[in-house]
Protein backbone atom coordinates (compact mmCIF):
# COMPACT_ATOMS: atom_id res chain seq x y z
CA UNK A 1 0.00 0.00 0.00
CA UNK A 2 2.53 2.23 -1.19
CA UNK A 3 1.68 6.16 -1.43
CA UNK A 4 0.90 7.66 -4.68
CA UNK A 5 2.69 10.73 -6.80
CA UNK A 6 0.11 12.86 -8.14
CA UNK A 7 -0.70 16.83 -8.49
CA UNK A 8 -4.48 18.17 -7.48
CA UNK A 9 -4.36 21.20 -9.38
CA UNK A 10 -6.84 24.04 -10.26
CA UNK A 11 -8.33 24.14 -7.02
CA UNK A 12 -8.59 26.60 -4.06
CA UNK A 13 -6.52 25.62 -1.44
CA UNK A 14 -7.40 25.77 2.65
CA UNK A 15 -3.91 25.09 3.90
CA UNK A 16 -5.30 25.39 7.21
CA UNK A 17 -3.68 28.94 8.00
CA UNK A 18 -4.36 30.56 4.66
CA UNK A 19 -6.31 30.28 0.82
CA UNK A 20 -4.90 30.62 -2.16
CA UNK A 21 -8.17 31.13 -4.57
CA UNK A 22 -6.81 28.97 -7.20
CA UNK A 23 -3.38 26.54 -7.44
CA UNK A 24 -1.89 23.34 -7.18
CA UNK A 25 -0.49 20.80 -4.62
CA UNK A 26 2.29 18.74 -5.41
CA UNK A 27 2.37 14.84 -3.74
CA UNK A 28 5.37 12.60 -3.78
CA UNK A 29 5.93 9.74 -1.45
CA UNK A 30 3.02 10.79 0.85
CA UNK A 31 4.17 14.14 1.79
CA UNK A 32 3.15 17.15 0.05
CA UNK A 33 6.25 18.11 -1.91
CA UNK A 34 4.91 21.93 -2.95
CA UNK A 35 2.12 23.83 -2.56
CA UNK A 36 1.51 26.72 -5.06
CA UNK A 37 -0.65 29.69 -6.87
CA UNK A 38 -1.16 29.17 -10.44
CA UNK A 39 -0.86 25.51 -12.51
CA UNK A 40 1.46 22.92 -12.08
CA UNK A 41 4.57 22.29 -13.80
CA UNK A 42 4.43 21.19 -17.46
CA UNK A 43 6.64 18.33 -17.16
CA UNK A 44 5.32 17.17 -13.91
CA UNK A 45 6.04 13.52 -14.87
CA UNK A 46 2.79 12.14 -11.94
CA UNK A 47 -0.92 12.01 -12.56
CA UNK A 48 -2.56 15.70 -12.40
CA UNK A 49 -6.31 15.50 -10.74
CA UNK A 50 -8.05 18.69 -12.53
CA UNK A 51 -10.90 20.14 -10.39
CA UNK A 52 -12.13 23.16 -10.87
CA UNK A 53 -14.80 24.55 -8.76
CA UNK A 54 -13.26 22.08 -5.97
CA UNK A 55 -11.67 23.03 -2.78
CA UNK A 56 -8.71 21.01 -1.09
CA UNK A 57 -8.33 21.29 2.85
CA UNK A 58 -5.94 19.65 5.22
CA UNK A 59 -7.14 16.16 6.61
CA UNK A 60 -9.62 16.86 9.70
CA UNK A 61 -8.66 16.09 13.41
CA UNK A 62 -11.36 15.35 15.46
CA UNK A 63 -9.83 16.75 18.97
CA UNK A 64 -12.54 14.21 21.09
CA UNK A 65 -14.07 10.72 20.22
CA UNK A 66 -14.52 7.70 22.15
CA UNK A 67 -14.01 3.86 20.15
CA UNK A 68 -15.51 2.08 22.89
CA UNK A 69 -14.98 -1.11 23.08
CA UNK A 70 -11.96 -0.91 20.45
CA UNK A 71 -14.62 -0.56 17.28
CA UNK A 72 -13.05 0.03 14.03
CA UNK A 73 -15.81 1.29 12.39
CA UNK A 74 -14.71 4.35 14.23
CA UNK A 75 -11.74 5.26 12.16
CA UNK A 76 -13.11 3.91 9.49
CA UNK A 77 -15.71 6.17 9.50
CA UNK A 78 -14.08 8.78 10.24
CA UNK A 79 -11.98 8.94 7.46
CA UNK A 80 -14.41 8.28 5.36
CA UNK A 81 -15.70 11.72 6.28
CA UNK A 82 -12.24 13.57 6.18
CA UNK A 83 -11.42 13.11 9.27
CA UNK A 84 -7.66 11.42 8.77
CA UNK A 85 -6.48 11.72 12.88
CA UNK A 86 -8.74 11.02 15.41
CA UNK A 87 -8.47 11.72 19.17
CA UNK A 88 -9.69 9.40 21.35
CA UNK A 89 -10.37 10.28 25.35
CA UNK A 90 -10.77 7.37 27.39
CA UNK A 91 -9.88 3.57 25.90
CA UNK A 92 -8.53 0.25 27.97
CA UNK A 93 -4.92 -0.14 27.15
CA UNK A 94 -5.67 -3.33 25.18
CA UNK A 95 -7.65 -1.11 22.63
CA UNK A 96 -5.62 1.45 22.16
CA UNK A 97 -2.92 -0.99 20.97
CA UNK A 98 -5.19 -2.66 18.66
CA UNK A 99 -6.73 0.39 17.02
CA UNK A 100 -2.77 2.16 16.36
CA UNK A 101 -2.13 -0.76 14.85
CA UNK A 102 -5.09 -1.08 12.64
CA UNK A 103 -4.77 2.52 11.43
CA UNK A 104 -0.87 1.94 10.60
CA UNK A 105 -1.63 -1.14 8.57
CA UNK A 106 -4.99 0.62 6.59
CA UNK A 107 -3.90 4.13 5.95
CA UNK A 108 -7.00 3.89 2.82
CA UNK A 109 -9.41 2.35 5.43
CA UNK A 110 -8.89 4.31 8.60
CA UNK A 111 -7.78 8.03 10.46
CA UNK A 112 -4.51 7.66 12.01
CA UNK A 113 -5.36 7.20 16.18
CA UNK A 114 -4.39 9.17 19.06
CA UNK A 115 -5.05 8.46 22.38
CA UNK A 116 -5.58 9.40 26.18
CA UNK A 117 -5.09 5.44 26.91
CA UNK A 118 -7.33 5.26 30.77
CA UNK A 119 -8.16 8.42 32.05
CA UNK A 120 -6.93 8.99 35.29
CA UNK A 121 -9.90 7.95 37.28
CA UNK A 122 -10.64 7.18 40.79
CA UNK A 123 -13.21 4.75 41.82
CA UNK A 124 -16.64 5.34 41.82
CA UNK A 125 -15.87 8.42 39.93
CA UNK A 126 -16.79 9.79 36.17
CA UNK A 127 -17.36 7.71 34.09
CA UNK A 128 -17.19 4.66 36.11
CA UNK A 129 -20.82 6.06 37.73
CA UNK A 130 -22.33 6.78 34.89
CA UNK A 131 -21.18 3.41 32.83
CA UNK A 132 -22.38 1.30 35.85
CA UNK A 133 -25.78 2.56 35.57
CA UNK A 134 -26.12 1.89 31.86
CA UNK A 135 -24.63 -0.94 31.77
CA UNK A 136 -24.23 -3.89 34.14
CA UNK A 137 -22.66 -6.62 31.17
CA UNK A 138 -19.64 -8.50 32.59
CA UNK A 139 -17.55 -7.20 29.33
CA UNK A 140 -18.23 -3.60 30.74
CA UNK A 141 -17.27 -4.58 34.40
CA UNK A 142 -13.93 -6.37 33.17
CA UNK A 143 -13.03 -3.22 31.61
CA UNK A 144 -13.40 -1.11 34.36
CA UNK A 145 -11.31 -3.28 36.29
CA UNK A 146 -8.69 -1.98 34.34
CA UNK A 147 -8.95 1.50 35.02
CA UNK A 148 -7.05 3.61 37.35
CA UNK A 149 -8.13 4.08 41.13
CA UNK A 150 -5.86 6.72 42.15
CA UNK A 151 -6.12 7.49 45.60
CA UNK A 152 -2.90 9.72 45.89
CA UNK A 153 -0.31 11.98 44.33
CA UNK A 154 2.01 9.20 44.19
CA UNK A 155 -0.50 6.84 42.59
CA UNK A 156 -1.47 9.67 40.21
CA UNK A 157 2.61 10.11 38.90
CA UNK A 158 2.86 6.67 38.53
CA UNK A 159 -0.25 6.31 36.47
CA UNK A 160 0.98 8.66 34.23
CA UNK A 161 4.48 7.28 33.67
CA UNK A 162 3.37 4.14 32.86
CA UNK A 163 0.25 5.59 30.82
CA UNK A 164 2.59 7.89 28.78
CA UNK A 165 5.18 4.87 28.04
CA UNK A 166 5.01 2.33 24.93
CA UNK A 167 3.21 -0.12 27.30
CA UNK A 168 0.92 2.35 28.11
CA UNK A 169 0.07 3.80 24.21
CA UNK A 170 -0.62 7.02 25.36
CA UNK A 171 -0.21 10.24 23.55
CA UNK A 172 -1.41 13.03 26.13
CA UNK A 173 -3.57 12.32 29.79
CA UNK A 174 -7.18 13.05 30.12
CA UNK A 175 -8.53 13.86 33.82
CA UNK A 176 -12.00 13.84 34.89
CA UNK A 177 -13.15 16.16 36.88
CA UNK A 178 -17.08 15.85 37.10
CA UNK A 179 -18.88 15.91 40.64
CA UNK A 180 -22.05 15.28 38.88
CA UNK A 181 -23.70 18.46 39.55
CA UNK A 182 -25.20 18.46 35.55
CA UNK A 183 -27.11 15.73 35.82
CA UNK A 184 -28.46 16.70 39.68
CA UNK A 185 -26.22 13.73 40.85
CA UNK A 186 -23.42 13.67 43.19
CA UNK A 187 -20.05 11.65 41.69
CA UNK A 188 -17.07 11.37 43.73
CA UNK A 189 -14.08 13.59 42.49
CA UNK A 190 -10.11 13.16 42.47
CA UNK A 191 -8.81 15.46 45.30
CA UNK A 192 -7.13 18.81 43.89
CA UNK A 193 -3.71 17.23 44.89
CA UNK A 194 -3.96 13.81 43.02
CA UNK A 195 -4.96 16.14 39.92
CA UNK A 196 -2.53 18.81 39.97
CA UNK A 197 0.03 15.32 40.38
CA UNK A 198 -1.71 14.27 36.84
CA UNK A 199 -1.16 17.76 35.58
CA UNK A 200 2.43 18.40 36.74
CA UNK A 201 3.70 14.67 35.66
CA UNK A 202 2.26 14.27 32.42
CA UNK A 203 3.65 18.34 31.41
CA UNK A 204 6.89 17.35 32.79
CA UNK A 205 6.98 14.38 30.00
CA UNK A 206 5.97 17.32 27.45
CA UNK A 207 2.57 16.10 27.06
CA UNK A 208 -0.55 18.09 27.12
CA UNK A 209 -3.21 17.53 30.34
CA UNK A 210 -6.82 17.49 28.87
CA UNK A 211 -9.86 17.93 31.58
CA UNK A 212 -13.37 16.59 31.39
CA UNK A 213 -15.68 19.24 33.03
CA UNK A 214 -19.06 20.01 32.90
CA UNK A 215 -20.25 22.34 35.12
CA UNK A 216 -18.86 25.92 35.94
CA UNK A 217 -17.70 25.04 39.72
CA UNK A 218 -15.59 21.79 38.41
CA UNK A 219 -13.71 23.94 35.51
CA UNK A 220 -12.53 26.82 37.43
CA UNK A 221 -10.99 24.11 39.84
CA UNK A 222 -9.24 22.55 37.36
CA UNK A 223 -8.06 25.55 35.13
CA UNK A 224 -6.51 26.73 38.44
CA UNK A 225 -4.01 23.69 38.36
CA UNK A 226 -3.00 24.84 34.85
CA UNK A 227 -4.98 22.32 33.29
CA UNK A 228 -3.29 22.47 29.41
CA UNK A 229 -7.30 22.14 27.80
CA UNK A 230 -10.88 21.05 28.50
CA UNK A 231 -12.66 18.77 26.78
CA UNK A 232 -15.87 20.02 27.32
CA UNK A 233 -17.39 23.40 28.26
CA UNK A 234 -20.25 23.70 30.95
CA UNK A 235 -24.30 24.00 30.54
CA UNK A 236 -24.82 24.45 34.09
CA UNK A 237 -24.14 28.63 34.23
CA UNK A 238 -23.41 31.19 31.95
CA UNK A 239 -19.72 32.33 31.84
CA UNK A 240 -18.30 34.93 33.68
CA UNK A 241 -15.25 37.07 34.38
CA UNK A 242 -13.91 34.40 36.43
CA UNK A 243 -13.82 32.18 33.72
CA UNK A 244 -12.25 34.18 31.47
CA UNK A 245 -9.60 34.90 34.09
CA UNK A 246 -8.92 31.55 34.75
CA UNK A 247 -8.71 30.44 31.49
CA UNK A 248 -5.57 33.44 30.04
CA UNK A 249 -4.24 32.51 33.41
CA UNK A 250 -4.01 28.62 32.89
CA UNK A 251 -3.23 29.51 29.25
CA UNK A 252 -5.60 26.72 28.15
CA UNK A 253 -8.19 26.12 25.38
CA UNK A 254 -11.14 24.97 24.86
CA UNK A 255 -12.56 21.93 22.72
CA UNK A 256 -16.84 22.80 23.36
CA UNK A 257 -18.10 19.60 22.27
CA UNK A 258 -21.65 21.72 21.42
CA UNK A 259 -23.25 18.43 19.52
CA UNK A 260 -22.86 16.42 22.82
CA UNK A 261 -24.16 19.14 25.07
CA UNK A 262 -27.43 19.66 23.01
CA UNK A 263 -27.87 16.28 22.69
CA UNK A 264 -27.31 15.69 27.11
CA UNK A 265 -30.11 18.73 26.99
CA UNK A 266 -32.09 17.53 24.15
CA UNK A 267 -32.36 20.84 22.83
CA UNK A 268 -30.17 19.65 20.08
CA UNK A 269 -32.75 17.21 18.86
CA UNK A 270 -33.74 19.40 15.49
CA UNK A 271 -30.61 19.81 14.16
CA UNK A 272 -29.04 16.13 15.24
CA UNK A 273 -32.49 14.84 12.82
CA UNK A 274 -31.47 17.28 9.96
CA UNK A 275 -28.04 16.18 10.07
CA UNK A 276 -28.65 12.18 10.44
CA UNK A 277 -31.25 12.62 7.44
CA UNK A 278 -28.71 14.76 5.31
CA UNK A 279 -28.29 11.96 2.55
CA UNK A 280 -24.65 13.10 2.68
CA UNK A 281 -24.53 11.62 6.28
CA UNK A 282 -27.05 8.84 5.89
CA UNK A 283 -25.10 6.81 3.09
CA UNK A 284 -22.40 7.03 5.29
CA UNK A 285 -23.72 5.44 8.51
CA UNK A 286 -25.04 2.14 9.39
CA UNK A 287 -28.81 1.36 10.34
CA UNK A 288 -27.69 1.46 14.27
CA UNK A 289 -25.65 5.06 13.70
CA UNK A 290 -27.95 6.58 11.98
CA UNK A 291 -30.23 5.83 14.32
CA UNK A 292 -28.62 6.90 17.13
CA UNK A 293 -27.42 10.14 15.70
CA UNK A 294 -30.91 11.12 15.33
CA UNK A 295 -31.83 10.76 18.94
CA UNK A 296 -30.57 13.00 22.41
CA UNK A 297 -29.43 11.56 25.94
CA UNK A 298 -31.35 14.03 27.85
CA UNK A 299 -29.07 13.12 30.83
CA UNK A 300 -29.10 16.64 32.03
CA UNK A 301 -30.90 18.42 34.99
CA UNK A 302 -33.76 20.90 34.56
CA UNK A 303 -32.04 24.52 34.50
CA UNK A 304 -29.38 23.44 32.37
CA UNK A 305 -29.21 24.73 28.81
CA UNK A 306 -27.05 24.31 25.65
CA UNK A 307 -27.28 28.30 25.09
CA UNK A 308 -24.91 28.56 28.44
CA UNK A 309 -22.09 26.71 26.23
CA UNK A 310 -22.91 28.38 23.21
CA UNK A 311 -22.08 31.82 25.27
CA UNK A 312 -19.40 30.90 26.85
CA UNK A 313 -17.67 30.03 23.67
CA UNK A 314 -18.59 33.07 21.99
CA UNK A 315 -17.06 34.85 25.24
CA UNK A 316 -13.89 33.12 25.17
CA UNK A 317 -13.41 33.51 21.51
CA UNK A 318 -13.94 37.17 21.96
CA UNK A 319 -11.38 37.10 24.72
CA UNK A 320 -8.83 35.09 22.52
CA UNK A 321 -8.81 31.70 24.03
CA UNK A 322 -8.23 28.86 21.62
CA UNK A 323 -11.56 27.22 20.76
CA UNK A 324 -10.99 23.33 19.00
CA UNK A 325 -13.09 20.70 17.28
CA UNK A 326 -13.98 17.62 18.85
CA UNK A 327 -17.05 15.68 18.17
CA UNK A 328 -16.97 13.13 21.14
CA UNK A 329 -18.72 10.83 19.03
CA UNK A 330 -19.08 7.37 20.66
CA UNK A 331 -20.74 4.62 19.54
CA UNK A 332 -23.73 4.35 22.19
CA UNK A 333 -23.39 8.29 22.20
CA UNK A 334 -27.08 9.51 20.94
CA UNK A 335 -26.69 12.21 18.80
CA UNK A 336 -23.49 11.67 17.95
CA UNK A 337 -21.36 9.64 14.82
CA UNK A 338 -17.76 9.06 14.07
CA UNK A 339 -16.75 11.31 11.45
CA UNK A 340 -20.15 13.00 10.92
CA UNK A 341 -20.61 14.96 14.15
CA UNK A 342 -17.25 17.07 13.27
CA UNK A 343 -19.30 18.13 10.44
CA UNK A 344 -22.03 19.21 13.20
CA UNK A 345 -19.15 20.83 15.29
CA UNK A 346 -18.19 22.86 12.53
CA UNK A 347 -22.02 24.24 11.90
CA UNK A 348 -23.05 25.32 15.24
CA UNK A 349 -19.13 26.86 15.75
CA UNK A 350 -20.68 28.93 12.64
CA UNK A 351 -24.31 29.44 13.52
CA UNK A 352 -24.24 29.80 17.01
CA UNK A 353 -21.13 30.94 18.23
CA UNK A 354 -19.67 33.66 15.71
CA UNK A 355 -17.14 31.94 14.20
CA UNK A 356 -16.20 32.72 9.95
CA UNK A 357 -16.13 29.46 8.09
CA UNK A 358 -12.78 29.75 7.66
CA UNK A 359 -11.74 30.34 11.16
CA UNK A 360 -13.62 26.95 11.87
CA UNK A 361 -11.60 24.98 9.58
CA UNK A 362 -8.48 26.44 11.28
CA UNK A 363 -9.78 25.70 14.59
CA UNK A 364 -10.61 21.70 12.97
CA UNK A 365 -7.09 21.41 11.27
CA UNK A 366 -4.21 23.68 12.16
CA UNK A 367 -5.25 24.96 15.40
CA UNK A 368 -5.54 21.23 16.99
CA UNK A 369 -2.12 20.14 15.84
CA UNK A 370 0.06 22.87 17.07
CA UNK A 371 -1.69 22.90 20.48
CA UNK A 372 -0.66 19.55 20.88
CA UNK A 373 2.88 19.94 19.15
CA UNK A 374 1.76 17.71 16.05
CA UNK A 375 3.92 19.28 13.62
CA UNK A 376 3.64 17.09 11.14
CA UNK A 377 -0.21 17.27 10.11
CA UNK A 378 -2.42 19.97 10.42
CA UNK A 379 -1.26 22.43 7.53
CA UNK A 380 -1.57 21.91 3.78
CA UNK A 381 2.46 22.85 3.48
CA UNK A 382 5.37 21.38 2.10
CA UNK A 383 6.99 18.38 3.88
CA UNK A 384 4.32 17.70 6.22
CA UNK A 385 2.02 14.82 5.52
CA UNK A 386 -0.30 14.46 2.45
CA UNK A 387 -3.55 14.22 4.66
CA UNK A 388 -5.90 16.06 2.52
CA UNK A 389 -9.54 16.40 1.97
CA UNK A 390 -10.94 17.12 -1.66
CA UNK A 391 -14.53 19.06 -1.31
CA UNK A 392 -16.77 20.10 -3.84
CA UNK A 393 -17.60 24.31 -3.88
CA UNK A 394 -16.28 26.41 -1.25
CA UNK A 395 -16.39 25.63 2.27
CA UNK A 396 -14.70 29.17 3.09
CA UNK A 397 -18.03 31.17 2.07
CA UNK A 398 -20.78 28.05 3.71
CA UNK A 399 -19.58 25.69 6.30
CA UNK A 400 -22.20 23.15 5.19
CA UNK A 401 -20.11 22.57 2.03
CA UNK A 402 -18.04 20.46 3.99
CA UNK A 403 -19.88 17.21 3.59
CA UNK A 404 -19.37 17.45 0.14
CA UNK A 405 -16.47 15.38 0.07
CA UNK A 406 -14.98 14.01 -2.94
CA UNK A 407 -11.93 12.30 -1.72
CA UNK A 408 -9.78 12.06 1.38
CA UNK A 409 -5.85 11.08 1.10
CA UNK A 410 -3.87 9.96 4.40
CA UNK A 411 -0.32 9.97 3.89
CA UNK A 412 -0.92 10.53 0.60
CA UNK A 413 -3.04 7.25 -0.09
CA UNK A 414 -6.29 7.45 -0.88
CA UNK A 415 -9.26 6.48 1.08
CA UNK A 416 -10.94 3.16 -0.43
CA UNK A 417 -14.38 4.85 0.22
CA UNK A 418 -13.65 6.97 -2.96
CA UNK A 419 -11.16 4.60 -5.50
CA UNK A 420 -12.50 3.90 -8.85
Amino acid sequence: MAPDSFIISDVRIFTGIDTIESGHVVIKDGLIFAVSAGPPPADAGVPVLSKPGHTVVPGFIDAHIHADKGQELALRQSLNFGVTTVMDMHNETVNVHKLKKFAADNKDDAADFKAAGLAATIDGGWPMSIVTALDKSEETAAEIATWPKLTSPADAKAYVEHNLSSAGGADYTKLMHESGSVMGQVFPKPSLDIQKAVIAATQAKGHVAVAHSLARADTLEVLSLGINGLAHTFIDEPVNREIVDAYKKAGAWCNPTLTMLGSFTKEGTGVAERFGNDMRVKSKLTEQGHANLCQCMGLSRKGTTVENAYGTVRKLKAEGIPIIVGSDSAGPGLGTAWGATFHHELYLLVKECGFSPKEALHAGTALTAKLFGWKDRGQIAQGLKADLVLIEGNPLNDIDVTLNIRSVWRDGIQAKEFQG
